[in-house]
């Protein structure tokens, strides 16, 4: 830890010295370092955040700022809107990455585009955001899909990029489930991927602690917009205490605060993503709401919550000067291999964001959809998504679920339509319900 907190005290030095150089006093958009603690320190153990996971987490480029071509300007009267689509955690457990090798064509290992095709014309927003719970670590490293040991094959990356998500969130608990070696070889991955396709930023780690000064931009329809990311944990494992990589926790509310203010500094939207709060469960912690206020009143503009495998509620949440931020406490799960009814629904939020005229920036038009993880029988055969839209009781009925003996009791096993709908309205209010 010492040889951690020295390094960060002569990156600071010395950062001083080349602002002053560069730019006198001037505002430069860096984090302020005199209230830093250790980005590596295990989160708080609290009753009302306790969190057990079973998921992994997506790592960060090291560039500041990505250009998206492709992303049309909408303006009305000076203001101007950026279309969002977010998903929740992409749980590639052995039994998802199994079917993509069973449809694999010659010459393929994996071909998930049977995993996600249904839901693929979905994607389609300005900004396109999903957590990718699983590491990618490359050569070198076993593909692995259970007991918290999630390393995917890099065919999976292709078919996050290929679906159309262009801002691909790994801060999550499973960040370290292959040590600081797997973390590092995730954060090469990804790097490639980024060269290979400039449209995409990847973010939720740091590469030192210089690195964590930079807050990550992506320009879209004319506005800067900012993405940061905090996750509850890291499945009680730490970063060597001579590691230069930089996670940042939900308990560090110093650090978080100080990116936040960072970042409206040079951007007009600021995107928070938190993995956190309790699995399997509706219920949001007080602790989740707690920070979700600081959040806001720091200046975040949306925060997109991961982590439950449940589906949760969402809520506006103002300030005091009258303006407010939004809050999807989770999105569930995108796609998983697990079997418990409550997992196998997600939400697929679409909203707009509007940055008027004045720069203050509202939450608009929220719409949240079901998305459905499917599979033909109790070995979780051709296992593949569907929209809700996409969705019968005739696949209902097909639903390998009821044959899982893994479910902890009846109500667990029970799959219909019918059933879909209350367990996708417990967590949704309605005012923000989408079907078709």
């Amino acid at each position: 830890m010492k040889q951690k907190q020295l390094r960060r005290t002569l990156y600071a030095i010395c950062t001083a010295f080349l602002i002053l150089a560069v730019t006198g006093c001037g505002d430069t958009g860096q984090i302020d370092d005199d209230a830093v603690v250790p980005a590596n320190a295990p989160a708080e153990d609290s009753t009302d955040n306790a969190v057990q996971t079973d998921t992994a987490v997506n790592d960060i480029d090291n560039t500041e700022s990505t250009a998206d071509e492709s992303a049309t300007e909408t303006e009305s009267g000076g203001d101007t809107t950026i279309n969002v689509v977010a998903v929740g955690d992409n749980l590639v457990q052995q039994y998802v990455y199994g079917s993509a090798q069973d449809h694999a064509e010659t010459g393929e290992s994996y071909n998930f585009d049977y995993c996600y095709e249904n839901i693929k014309p979905l994607i389609n927003g300005d900004l396109n955001i999903i957590n990718q719970e699983t590491l990618i670590c490359g050569e070198g490293f076993e593909i692995s899909g259970s007991n918290f040991n999630f390393n995917s094959p890099v065919e999976l990356g292709d078919a996050v990029i290929d679906m159309g998500f262009n801002v691909i969130t790994m801060c999550n608990n499973h960040l370290l489930d292959k040590g600081e070696s797997g973390l590092q070889s995730c954060l090469n991955y990804w790097d490639a991927q980024m060269q290979k396709h400039p449209g995409t930023l990847v973010c939720g780690v740091y590469r030192d602690y210089v690195d964590m000064q930079q807050i990550r931009t992506k320009e879209v329809n004319g506005k800067t917009v900012a993405f940061v990311s905090y996750t509850e944990n890291t499945n009680g494992y730490s970063l060597p205490d001579n590691s230069e990589l930089e996670i940042v926790y939900t308990s560090q509310e110093d650090i978080i605060q100080q990116q936040i203010t960072a970042a409206n500094e040079i951007a007009d939207v600021v995107v928070v993503t938190c993995h956190w709060g309790n699995e399997d469960t509706y219920t949001v912690t007080d602790g989740q709401r707690d920070l979700a206020q600081k959040i806001v009143d720091w200046g975040g503009n949306v925060i997109i919550g991961t982590h439950s495998h449940v589906p949760q509620t969402m809520e506006y949440i103002p300030r005091s000067d009258g303006t407010q931020g939004f809050v999807f406490y989770s999105l569930g799960n995108f796609i998983s291999a697990q079997t418990d009814n409550f997992n196998l629904v997600g939400e697929l939020a679409n909203f707009d964001i509007t940055v008027r005229a004045d720069g203050t920036v509202d939450i608009e038009n929220v719409q949240v959809s079901p998305v459905i993880t499917h599979y033909d029988d109790g070995n979780l055969s051709n296992l593949r998504l569907y929209p809700y839209s996409m969705y019968t009781e005739e696949l209902a009925s097909q639903h390998g679920l009821p044959y899982c003996t893994s479910s902890t009791g009846p109500s667990y096993q029970v799959w219909s339509m019918e059933h879909i709908r209350e367990m996708f309205e417990t967590s949704v209010p309605e005012q923000f319900r989408k079907w078709d």
